[in-house]
């Protein structure tokens, strides 16, 4: 069934409510020729619109004249979904107060409390949880709240979700981990405490590549070091390939050094029968295949 057309005045009270017009939002409605959630095309109501653009006054009138407070639009985003992506706390407590359902999905899983982590907005965060939002509910890729704030290396979100027993090693769909997510990102400072949080260093996601294979292939020094500090393998992985294959690969010359300091043996082949000095020379990368080739005549090489 097609969405209904817009009327003048609907457009009136949308337009009052992005731009936050009180007078003309109460005009509107006293009009008596327009629905307190009439919707547009994406099916957003005047509601939405207020609580995305931190109109708390027009909030709070759309909520006294019968908006209901869990509308959503055609993406499944709702009102609480736009005001904690926002950072609006003000307009989050008066939606929550309003008995906005907590954890209401998007289509694709996203609750108000998967956008609070995502932009840094740790008190919306501890307002979402502290009024019941779910931290170990996932989004319909498996990601938890703990992976985003991973991903996104929002460390003091990091910080509450783990000490309310976000689960450290729970992967995405794709085996992903928070760990792996956050070397492949370069947040050296959420690495650290992922793994005195007890995360699993060498879990691969499901092409085999571990956090170290990520860091090494993206060149983050600080991971590679946290990561080779705390055991991480340097042999053969699941893929076929090493952190040093990685590494030589992108040309990385500081991590792989990093990577000969540890341990890393230059001879390892990969699947392909390779070693890391003939990927790096097919590469282009002459210096890092050379640095590898005397390193294995000079086991004692300063790096």
């Amino acid at each position: 069934m097609s969405a209904k057309k817009e009327s003048k005045s609907d457009q009136q009270l949308h337009l009052a409510a992005l731009q936050g017009n009180l007078s003309l939002l109460r005009r509107t409605l006293d009009g008596g020729k327009v629905h307190v959630d009439c919707k547009d095309k994406e099916g957003t109501t005047p509601l939405i619109l207020a609580a995305a653009n931190n109109h708390l006054h027009c909030v709070r009138e759309l909520l006294e004249q019968g908006a209901q407070v869990d509308e959503r639009r055609n993406t499944g985003t709702c009102a609480l979904f736009f005001a904690a992506q926002g950072g609006f706390l003000e307009i989050v407590k008066e939606l929550l107060e309003k008995e906005a359902t907590v954890d209401l999905p998007s289509q694709d899983g996203g609750t108000p409390l998967f956008v609070a982590c995502q932009c840094n907005h740790l008190d919306v965060v501890k307002e979402l949880v502290g009024r019941g939002a779910n931290i170990h509910r996932t989004m319909n890729d498996g990601a938890t709240s703990l992976f985003i704030a991973s991903q996104n290396g929002h460390y003091n979100i990091l910080k509450f979700i783990l000490e309310r027993d976000g689960d450290v090693n729970r992967p995405r769909l794709d085996k992903a981990t928070p760990l792996w997510i956050a070397s492949q990102m370069g947040h050296s400072d959420i690495i650290k405490e992922l793994l005195a949080h007890g995360a699993n260093i060498d879990a691969p996601r499901e092409d085999g590549a571990t956090p170290l294979f990520k860091a090494a292939h993206k060149g983050h020094v600080d991971c590679v070091s946290d990561l080779v500090s705390h055991g991480a393998s340097l042999g053969l992985l699941e893929n076929g390939e090493s952190a040093l294959h990685a590494a030589a690969l992108f040309g990385h010359l500081k991590v792989v050094k990093q990577l000969i300091q540890a341990g890393a043996d230059v001879n390892l082949k990969n699947k392909e029968g390779a070693t890391a000095s003939e990927l790096a020379r097919d590469a282009g990368y002459d210096i890092i295949s050379d640095f590898l080739y005397k390193s294995n005549y000079s086991p004692h090489t300063m790096v």
